[in-house]
């Protein structure tokens, strides 16, 4: 097994781009100081309980932390970045180890021990200051603000992956195809949505709050539910397919992978598995620079009723499915999307690095990605084919009923449906699956 890059070599260089769109971004807003909350612990209501706390994707682009809410970033141009760091006297909750690591030698680090010791330490004046965060981060006259000139520059760069981020999402990738190697087995030998999920966290070695998002484990027709998250404690009496969306996170990086499996080896729903697999393989193959990620989502409309068509389950050619908008009743959602520091990462619809929208194709309003493929850019590309009733049903509503075969739906239908989801990046020579590999290497 090839050994994993190092992102620990990575940090520096990673760091100093860091900081050169940070002066950039500061210049374009006409502001000084660039400060970063970590976020603060969201409480229940009527009650002390704590929702699991999430990191500012901001503040996690400059520090492999995610665990430490109350402490901020502050970069001025010209000078070390400043990590004030929240490290409370604390009895009834595990207190945060004092910072420490190979990114320590580029930070100067200041331990407070309430959250409103960092008022004396924050740059000032703060009108002079981007604040980037979420408004219940505020403390004092530091409220994030924000400004859109600064936002908009930094999330176009973030489009571009450092070969820090790269190592650090293939760790991702590695933990995610571990626990969905886990999941594979525990669904082959009978086990419920929520003994399946079980499975994933613990082969990934992560639970629910440290996952990039809520595991979606759909057993039968549940996998026709896209953001399906019930977890049914029971298995079912006939087990026929399971769809598994799980991801894993390494350094607050996310890895996002879907698979699908039958239950029955050599049976028609596997067969029509390894259709879509064999024609996701070839789309992302296709990621390289130029290329619109728009057509990419078109063309995997066509593949995909390609594959529908040699199942006899539409009577028109892909191009007729494509048109009259019956595609889309078996393949609702977009093609895939940008991802990094967040699942659906920022500026996939972004004009430039000074904002505006790239609109997307008339008829597809879920793509969340219109942009030109560039080196450095990770996205996902996940094509899905699925047998939704309400879907189906506005098809023959809207007059398209004899483009679809009922019988052959019928007999699909109790399968749920089908994605499979790889992460590729961009590349100058073209596509680098990240997926495939940490498959094969498992």
């Amino acid at each position: 097994m090839t050994s994993l890059p190092d992102p620990a070599a990575l940090y520096a260089a990673h760091l100093a781009g860091l900081k050169a769109h940070a002066d950039q971004a500061l210049a374009r807003g006409g502001l000084d100081h660039l400060v970063i909350p970590s976020g603060r612990l969201h409480y229940q209501a009527f009650d002390d309980q704590a929702y699991p706390f999430q990191v500012s994707p901001q503040f996690k682009a400059w520090l492999p932390l995610t665990r430490v809410p109350d402490s901020w970033i502050a970069y001025t141009p010209g000078k070390r970045p400043q990590l004030i760091f929240l490290q409370p006297r604390d009895y009834w909750h595990a207190v945060p180890d004092a910072p420490g690591g190979w990114w320590l030698e580029h930070f100067d680090i200041h331990i407070i021990r309430t959250p409103d010791q960092a008022l004396a330490l924050l740059p000032k004046p703060a009108r002079l200051c981007a604040i980037l965060g979420e408004a219940h981060s505020a403390l004092g006259e530091y409220a994030p603000n924000n400004p859109e000139a600064v936002i908009d520059y930094l999330a176009w760069q973030r489009s571009y992956k450092t070969p820090y981020e790269i190592a650090l999402m293939r760790q991702a990738q590695a933990r995610a195809v571990r626990g969905h190697r886990a999941a594979e087995a525990a669904f082959q030998g009978g086990a419920s949505e929520f003994d399946i999920h079980l499975a994933y966290c613990g082969a990934a070695g992560q639970d629910a709050s440290q996952l990039p998002y809520a595991n979606i484990v759909g057993l039968n027709q549940h996998a026709a539910v896209l953001h399906y998250t019930e977890l049914e404690r029971s298995a079912p009496a006939q087990r026929r397919s399971l769809l598994i969306d799980a991801g894993a996170s390494a350094a607050g990086y996310a890895s996002d992978i879907t698979r699908t499996h039958a239950a029955e080896v050599g049976s028609e729903f596997q067969a029509m598995i390894e259709a879509v697999d064999a024609a996701q393989i070839a789309m992302a193959q296709a990621v390289a620079p130029g290329v619109d990620y728009r057509q990419l989502h078109l063309d995997a409309h066509l593949a995909l009723m390609g594959i529908l068509r040699d199942f006899g389950l539409i009577t028109v050619s892909p191009e007729a499915a494509l048109e009259s908008g019956v595609s889309a009743a078996f393949f609702p959602h977009g093609l895939g999307h940008l991802l990094g520091l967040q699942v659906h990462d920022v500026a996939g619809l972004a004009e430039s690095d000074r904002g505006g929208r790239i609109p997307r194709p008339a008829g597809h309003p879920y793509l969340r990605m219109t942009r030109v493929l560039e080196p450095g850019m990770v996205v996902t590309i996940e094509p899905g084919l699925y047998f939704i009733d309400m879907l189906l049903d506005q098809a023959r509503a809207n007059g398209h009923g004899a483009a679809i075969d009922w019988d052959r739906v019928a007999q699909f239908r109790p399968f749920g449906g089908i994605r499979i989801e790889d992460n590729v990046l961009c590349t100058n020579d073209g596509a680098d699956n990240l997926t495939r590999p940490a498959f094969a290497a498992a």
